[in-house]
Protein backbone atom coordinates (compact mmCIF):
# COMPACT_ATOMS: atom_id res chain seq x y z
CA UNK A 1 0.00 0.00 0.00
CA UNK A 2 0.89 3.44 -0.93
CA UNK A 3 0.05 7.05 -0.05
CA UNK A 4 -0.09 9.16 -3.16
CA UNK A 5 0.07 12.83 -3.34
CA UNK A 6 -0.82 15.34 -6.20
CA UNK A 7 1.21 17.28 -6.94
CA UNK A 8 0.76 20.68 -8.97
CA UNK A 9 2.99 23.23 -10.93
CA UNK A 10 2.57 27.05 -11.64
CA UNK A 11 4.67 29.15 -13.63
CA UNK A 12 7.78 27.25 -13.18
CA UNK A 13 7.72 25.82 -9.18
CA UNK A 14 6.06 23.66 -7.06
CA UNK A 15 2.67 25.79 -6.13
CA UNK A 16 2.19 26.26 -2.17
CA UNK A 17 -0.45 23.88 -1.14
CA UNK A 18 0.68 21.40 -3.01
CA UNK A 19 4.05 21.84 -0.60
CA UNK A 20 2.11 21.14 2.37
CA UNK A 21 -0.16 18.30 1.03
CA UNK A 22 3.58 16.41 0.00
CA UNK A 23 4.53 17.12 3.53
CA UNK A 24 1.35 15.86 5.05
CA UNK A 25 1.65 12.84 3.18
CA UNK A 26 5.09 12.32 4.16
CA UNK A 27 3.81 12.14 7.92
CA UNK A 28 1.03 10.14 7.26
CA UNK A 29 3.15 7.49 5.37
CA UNK A 30 5.42 7.43 8.30
CA UNK A 31 2.38 7.39 10.57
CA UNK A 32 0.94 4.39 8.49
CA UNK A 33 4.34 2.53 8.03
CA UNK A 34 3.66 2.77 4.19
CA UNK A 35 5.56 4.78 1.43
CA UNK A 36 5.04 8.17 0.27
CA UNK A 37 5.04 9.08 -3.44
CA UNK A 38 3.99 11.82 -5.62
CA UNK A 39 2.03 12.29 -8.69
CA UNK A 40 2.89 15.10 -11.58
CA UNK A 41 0.28 14.99 -14.60
CA UNK A 42 1.80 17.24 -17.59
CA UNK A 43 4.79 18.91 -18.81
CA UNK A 44 6.91 20.40 -16.12
CA UNK A 45 9.43 23.68 -16.26
CA UNK A 46 11.54 22.24 -12.39
CA UNK A 47 13.37 19.52 -11.04
CA UNK A 48 11.23 16.85 -9.72
CA UNK A 49 14.01 15.29 -7.79
CA UNK A 50 13.93 18.37 -5.60
CA UNK A 51 10.81 17.37 -4.07
CA UNK A 52 12.55 14.95 -1.92
CA UNK A 53 13.28 18.18 0.32
CA UNK A 54 9.47 17.82 1.74
CA UNK A 55 9.81 14.05 2.49
CA UNK A 56 8.90 11.93 -0.45
CA UNK A 57 11.18 9.67 -1.49
CA UNK A 58 9.63 9.20 -5.33
CA UNK A 59 7.97 11.05 -7.85
CA UNK A 60 6.23 9.81 -10.37
CA UNK A 61 5.80 11.56 -13.69
CA UNK A 62 3.38 11.24 -16.41
CA UNK A 63 3.51 13.75 -19.47
CA UNK A 64 -0.36 12.84 -20.13
CA UNK A 65 0.18 13.66 -23.80
CA UNK A 66 -3.42 14.27 -25.53
CA UNK A 67 -4.96 14.70 -22.13
CA UNK A 68 -7.06 17.87 -21.71
CA UNK A 69 -6.20 19.21 -18.64
CA UNK A 70 -9.94 21.40 -18.15
CA UNK A 71 -11.48 17.31 -18.82
CA UNK A 72 -11.66 16.73 -14.97
CA UNK A 73 -13.48 13.19 -15.73
CA UNK A 74 -10.21 12.57 -18.18
CA UNK A 75 -7.83 13.89 -15.45
CA UNK A 76 -9.80 11.52 -12.67
CA UNK A 77 -9.61 8.40 -14.47
CA UNK A 78 -5.78 8.72 -15.09
CA UNK A 79 -5.02 9.41 -11.82
CA UNK A 80 -7.31 6.25 -10.80
CA UNK A 81 -5.46 4.14 -12.97
CA UNK A 82 -1.88 5.05 -11.68
CA UNK A 83 -3.10 4.82 -8.17
CA UNK A 84 -4.32 1.28 -8.36
CA UNK A 85 -1.42 0.31 -10.43
CA UNK A 86 0.63 2.08 -7.53
CA UNK A 87 -1.93 0.20 -4.83
CA UNK A 88 -2.99 3.48 -2.95
CA UNK A 89 -4.63 3.52 0.33
CA UNK A 90 -5.34 6.90 0.78
CA UNK A 91 -4.56 9.60 -2.32
CA UNK A 92 -4.25 13.41 -0.99
CA UNK A 93 -4.50 16.87 -3.06
CA UNK A 94 -4.19 20.55 -2.23
CA UNK A 95 -8.34 21.91 -1.04
CA UNK A 96 -8.04 23.98 -4.44
CA UNK A 97 -10.26 24.76 -7.63
CA UNK A 98 -8.42 21.17 -9.37
CA UNK A 99 -9.10 18.76 -6.56
CA UNK A 100 -13.09 20.67 -6.20
CA UNK A 101 -13.25 19.30 -9.75
CA UNK A 102 -11.06 16.16 -9.29
CA UNK A 103 -11.69 14.39 -6.66
CA UNK A 104 -15.69 13.73 -6.20
CA UNK A 105 -15.06 11.78 -9.65
CA UNK A 106 -11.77 10.30 -8.30
CA UNK A 107 -13.73 8.73 -5.30
CA UNK A 108 -16.09 7.40 -7.67
CA UNK A 109 -13.64 6.19 -9.83
CA UNK A 110 -11.94 4.33 -6.88
CA UNK A 111 -15.04 3.57 -4.49
CA UNK A 112 -13.12 5.60 -2.14
CA UNK A 113 -14.29 7.70 0.74
CA UNK A 114 -13.70 11.78 0.61
CA UNK A 115 -13.23 14.25 2.91
CA UNK A 116 -13.19 17.75 2.01
CA UNK A 117 -11.14 20.34 3.67
CA UNK A 118 -9.11 18.17 6.09
CA UNK A 119 -7.03 20.63 9.19
CA UNK A 120 -4.92 18.13 10.59
CA UNK A 121 -3.72 14.41 10.03
CA UNK A 122 -5.97 11.32 10.27
CA UNK A 123 -6.66 9.75 13.94
CA UNK A 124 -5.87 6.01 12.96
CA UNK A 125 -6.03 4.10 16.35
CA UNK A 126 -9.66 3.03 15.50
CA UNK A 127 -9.83 3.54 11.67
CA UNK A 128 -9.16 6.60 9.60
CA UNK A 129 -10.37 9.21 10.86
CA UNK A 130 -10.24 13.27 9.32
CA UNK A 131 -10.77 16.56 11.43
CA UNK A 132 -12.26 18.85 8.60
CA UNK A 133 -13.60 22.76 9.44
CA UNK A 134 -17.42 22.91 9.16
CA UNK A 135 -19.88 26.13 9.29
CA UNK A 136 -17.17 28.29 7.30
CA UNK A 137 -14.49 27.46 9.95
CA UNK A 138 -16.09 28.05 12.85
CA UNK A 139 -16.43 24.41 13.84
CA UNK A 140 -14.82 21.04 13.29
CA UNK A 141 -15.94 17.15 12.12
CA UNK A 142 -14.42 14.14 12.51
CA UNK A 143 -14.95 12.18 9.47
CA UNK A 144 -14.57 8.47 9.62
CA UNK A 145 -13.43 6.61 6.43
CA UNK A 146 -14.40 2.86 6.18
CA UNK A 147 -13.61 2.22 2.27
CA UNK A 148 -10.67 0.38 1.87
CA UNK A 149 -9.59 3.43 -0.39
CA UNK A 150 -9.22 6.96 0.81
CA UNK A 151 -9.41 10.55 -0.50
CA UNK A 152 -8.51 13.85 1.40
CA UNK A 153 -8.11 17.27 0.05
CA UNK A 154 -6.18 19.22 2.70
CA UNK A 155 -6.80 22.91 3.61
CA UNK A 156 -4.04 25.45 2.67
CA UNK A 157 -2.37 26.62 5.77
CA UNK A 158 -4.05 23.81 7.77
CA UNK A 159 -0.54 21.59 8.34
CA UNK A 160 2.15 23.53 9.85
CA UNK A 161 4.70 20.98 9.42
CA UNK A 162 6.56 21.86 5.99
CA UNK A 163 10.06 21.70 7.06
CA UNK A 164 12.97 21.23 4.24
CA UNK A 165 15.15 18.29 4.52
CA UNK A 166 18.03 17.00 2.81
CA UNK A 167 18.06 14.33 -0.19
CA UNK A 168 16.70 14.23 -3.54
CA UNK A 169 13.64 11.71 -4.53
CA UNK A 170 13.64 9.27 -7.37
CA UNK A 171 11.93 10.07 -10.54
CA UNK A 172 10.08 7.56 -12.60
CA UNK A 173 8.44 8.33 -15.74
CA UNK A 174 5.03 6.59 -16.59
CA UNK A 175 3.19 6.68 -19.35
CA UNK A 176 -0.56 5.72 -19.30
CA UNK A 177 -2.96 6.44 -22.25
CA UNK A 178 -5.45 9.16 -21.29
CA UNK A 179 -9.13 9.07 -22.16
CA UNK A 180 -10.32 11.02 -24.77
CA UNK A 181 -12.02 14.54 -24.68
CA UNK A 182 -15.09 16.33 -25.85
CA UNK A 183 -14.38 19.21 -23.73
CA UNK A 184 -13.57 22.45 -26.33
CA UNK A 185 -11.15 24.60 -24.52
CA UNK A 186 -9.55 28.21 -25.66
CA UNK A 187 -6.16 29.31 -24.52
CA UNK A 188 -6.33 32.88 -23.02
CA UNK A 189 -2.94 34.86 -22.31
CA UNK A 190 -2.78 35.62 -18.43
CA UNK A 191 -0.37 38.47 -17.59
CA UNK A 192 2.96 37.35 -15.97
CA UNK A 193 2.25 39.80 -12.98
CA UNK A 194 -1.14 37.96 -11.73
CA UNK A 195 -1.30 36.39 -8.46
CA UNK A 196 -3.68 33.31 -8.30
CA UNK A 197 -5.59 34.25 -5.06
CA UNK A 198 -6.19 30.48 -4.12
CA UNK A 199 -1.81 30.14 -3.91
CA UNK A 200 -0.79 33.95 -2.70
CA UNK A 201 1.23 34.19 0.36
CA UNK A 202 -0.37 37.41 1.19
CA UNK A 203 -3.62 39.12 0.21
CA UNK A 204 -4.36 43.00 -0.03
CA UNK A 205 -8.05 43.52 -0.04
CA UNK A 206 -10.54 46.14 -0.23
CA UNK A 207 -14.56 47.39 -0.08
CA UNK A 208 -16.86 49.91 -0.05
CA UNK A 209 -14.60 52.68 1.76
CA UNK A 210 -12.54 52.93 -1.20
CA UNK A 211 -15.61 54.65 -2.74
CA UNK A 212 -14.93 53.73 -6.09
CA UNK A 213 -12.65 51.83 -8.72
CA UNK A 214 -10.72 55.03 -9.60
CA UNK A 215 -9.49 54.83 -5.63
CA UNK A 216 -7.79 50.89 -6.63
CA UNK A 217 -4.67 51.89 -7.29
CA UNK A 218 -3.46 52.23 -3.70
CA UNK A 219 -4.81 48.41 -3.53
CA UNK A 220 -2.67 47.43 -6.57
CA UNK A 221 0.49 49.59 -5.99
CA UNK A 222 0.84 47.38 -2.52
CA UNK A 223 -0.09 44.65 -4.05
CA UNK A 224 2.42 44.91 -6.42
CA UNK A 225 5.31 46.00 -3.84
CA UNK A 226 4.13 43.08 -1.40
CA UNK A 227 4.06 40.44 -4.49
CA UNK A 228 0.66 39.66 -3.39
CA UNK A 229 -2.70 39.24 -5.13
CA UNK A 230 -5.66 41.43 -4.64
CA UNK A 231 -9.50 41.05 -3.70
CA UNK A 232 -12.20 42.31 -3.01
CA UNK A 233 -15.81 42.17 -0.45
CA UNK A 234 -18.98 41.37 -2.43
CA UNK A 235 -20.76 44.65 -2.48
CA UNK A 236 -17.47 45.86 -4.73
CA UNK A 237 -17.47 43.12 -6.95
CA UNK A 238 -21.32 43.69 -7.17
CA UNK A 239 -21.38 47.56 -8.30
CA UNK A 240 -18.63 46.07 -11.01
CA UNK A 241 -15.97 48.25 -9.27
CA UNK A 242 -13.70 44.97 -9.37
CA UNK A 243 -13.97 41.60 -11.24
CA UNK A 244 -16.27 38.68 -9.39
CA UNK A 245 -13.50 36.47 -9.41
CA UNK A 246 -11.62 38.58 -7.10
CA UNK A 247 -14.57 38.34 -4.52
CA UNK A 248 -13.81 36.63 -0.95
CA UNK A 249 -16.20 35.67 1.29
CA UNK A 250 -19.16 33.28 2.12
CA UNK A 251 -20.55 33.26 -1.39
CA UNK A 252 -17.39 33.87 -3.78
CA UNK A 253 -13.27 32.20 -2.73
CA UNK A 254 -12.59 30.64 0.88
CA UNK A 255 -8.95 32.00 0.70
CA UNK A 256 -6.15 31.20 3.17
CA UNK A 257 -3.21 33.80 3.04
CA UNK A 258 -0.52 34.15 5.57
CA UNK A 259 -1.17 37.47 5.43
CA UNK A 260 -4.94 38.96 4.49
CA UNK A 261 -5.02 43.25 4.41
CA UNK A 262 -8.68 44.65 4.36
CA UNK A 263 -8.93 48.12 3.39
CA UNK A 264 -12.39 49.81 4.32
CA UNK A 265 -13.80 46.06 4.55
CA UNK A 266 -16.39 46.65 7.17
CA UNK A 267 -16.40 43.19 8.23
CA UNK A 268 -19.85 41.48 8.10
CA UNK A 269 -20.08 37.95 8.84
CA UNK A 270 -20.50 36.19 5.33
CA UNK A 271 -17.01 38.54 4.36
CA UNK A 272 -15.23 36.59 7.40
CA UNK A 273 -16.18 33.05 6.19
CA UNK A 274 -14.09 33.49 3.39
CA UNK A 275 -10.90 34.80 5.33
CA UNK A 276 -11.16 33.54 8.78
CA UNK A 277 -8.30 31.06 8.35
CA UNK A 278 -5.98 33.69 7.18
CA UNK A 279 -2.91 33.65 9.48
CA UNK A 280 -2.62 36.79 10.00
CA UNK A 281 -5.49 40.13 9.42
CA UNK A 282 -4.94 43.56 9.37
CA UNK A 283 -7.95 46.05 9.12
CA UNK A 284 -7.68 49.06 8.05
CA UNK A 285 -11.01 51.52 8.73
CA UNK A 286 -11.89 54.89 9.75
CA UNK A 287 -15.16 53.12 11.86
CA UNK A 288 -13.52 52.16 15.19
CA UNK A 289 -16.65 49.93 15.65
CA UNK A 290 -16.18 48.12 12.29
CA UNK A 291 -17.17 44.55 12.84
CA UNK A 292 -13.32 43.64 11.79
CA UNK A 293 -11.60 45.00 14.26
CA UNK A 294 -12.50 42.00 16.45
CA UNK A 295 -11.11 39.48 14.53
CA UNK A 296 -8.28 41.26 13.60
CA UNK A 297 -4.66 41.05 14.21
CA UNK A 298 -3.35 44.23 13.68
CA UNK A 299 -5.92 47.13 13.73
CA UNK A 300 -5.65 50.73 12.20
CA UNK A 301 -8.11 52.91 13.26
CA UNK A 302 -7.45 56.11 10.46
CA UNK A 303 -8.91 57.14 7.01
CA UNK A 304 -7.39 54.59 3.79
CA UNK A 305 -6.42 57.49 2.06
CA UNK A 306 -4.40 58.70 4.54
CA UNK A 307 -2.78 55.39 5.99
CA UNK A 308 -2.48 53.58 2.77
CA UNK A 309 0.09 56.19 0.74
CA UNK A 310 2.14 55.82 4.56
CA UNK A 311 2.30 51.94 4.29
CA UNK A 312 3.25 52.04 0.31
CA UNK A 313 5.98 54.40 1.53
CA UNK A 314 7.34 52.54 4.19
CA UNK A 315 7.19 49.54 2.04
CA UNK A 316 9.29 51.53 -0.38
CA UNK A 317 12.02 52.13 1.96
CA UNK A 318 11.98 48.81 3.48
CA UNK A 319 13.23 47.82 -0.65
Amino acid sequence: MSIIIFIEQGQGETKKGSIEAIAYGAVLAAQLNTTAIGLVIGKIDFDLASLGEYGIGKVLHDEAQGLNPSDSGAMAKLIGEICKQQAASTIVFSNNITAKKVAPMLSVHLKAGLVVGAVALPVTTNGFVVRKSVFSGKAYADIKINTAVNIITLNANAFGHVAEKSGLAIVMKVNHAPAASTIKTRKVNATSSSVSLNEAGIVVSGGRGLKGPENWGMIEELAGLLGAATACSRPVADANWRPHHEHVGQTGLTISPDLYIAVGISGAIQHLAGVNRSKTIVVINKDPEAPFFQYADYGIVGDAFEVMPKIIQAVKELE
